[in-house]
């Protein structure tokens, strides 16, 4: 049997994913918040005209660590992004809930 093609993202991803709530939906939005976070840090890092280095290096940690966290190939908590913001950068880190 033939999908149907998807009319919207969201039948996009509900065909490639699996429906919302599902284990593998989960896993899906998971990958996306941590590229979307990766993507905030190494943009805040070029606005501060910064290295992956020099990053490190204020951080007291090893390149590759900064690199890995641009790159969303491990989990970050938020007290890390907190000190990467903060101390790294120079900025302030605002989280919202929204319920």
């Amino acid at each position: 049997m033939m999908k149907k093609n998807p009319k919207t993202i969201n039948e996009h991803f509900d065909q490639k994913y699996g429906q919302i709530g599902s284990e593998s939906r989960r896993g899906f939005e998971e990958k996306a918040q941590a590229f979307m976070i990766a993507e905030l840090v190494k943009d805040a890092r070029a606005k501060a005209d910064m290295t992956q280095e020099e990053l490190a290096q204020k951080l007291n940690v090893k390149r590759t660590y900064i690199s890995k966290i641009e790159r969303a190939v491990s989990d970050i908590r938020v007290s890390t992004l907190k000190k990467v913001i903060e101390e790294g950068l120079g900025g302030k880190l605002h989280i919202t809930v929204e319920l």
